[in-house]
């Protein structure tokens, strides 16, 4: 039988389910506890690997203090852009992306910047690092 690859609904369910997770300092541990599920569940259900169920995700909602419309938020219908350079980029790539350690580390150290110039500057700055390696 062959491998299901999760779909990107899932994924950016899951993704959310994460960011919020995390947001909240909640444990993968203790976020299966309190669902009476296991940790490789809640790792499943972020991923996208396993799609989480309609009372699930109301159980989900409840915990975590949020409506069902933030786990679809910008995120029902990926959309496809293309960037200056003619290279595809996806809103479920951009989710994985701030989904991730790095990207939730990064997103929660940019936030913080107060000085609206100085976050504007990282932004030119990261494009221009961009830049040059598409480039090489």
């Amino acid at each position: 039988m062959p491998r299901r690859h999760p779909e990107p609904v899932d994924k950016h369910v899951g993704g959310r389910l994460k960011t919020r997770r995390q947001k909240l300092g909640i444990t993968q541990g203790r976020l299966a506890k309190e669902l009476n599920l296991s940790f490789q569940q809640i790792q499943k259900y972020e991923k996208g690997t396993n799609r989480i169920g309609a009372s699930r995700l109301q159980q989900l909602c409840d915990f975590l203090d949020v409506p069902i419309s933030y786990f679809f938020d910008d995120g029902q219908r990926p959309s496809r852009q293309v960037r200056k350079d003619g290279e595809d980029s996806s809103t479920a790539e951009i989710m994985a992306f701030v989904a991730s350690a790095e990207g939730h580390a990064l997103s929660r150290a940019f936030t913080r910047i107060a000085d609206k110039t100085l976050r504007r500057s990282i932004v030119k700055f990261v494009e221009t690092v961009d830049q040059t390696l598409d480039s090489k």
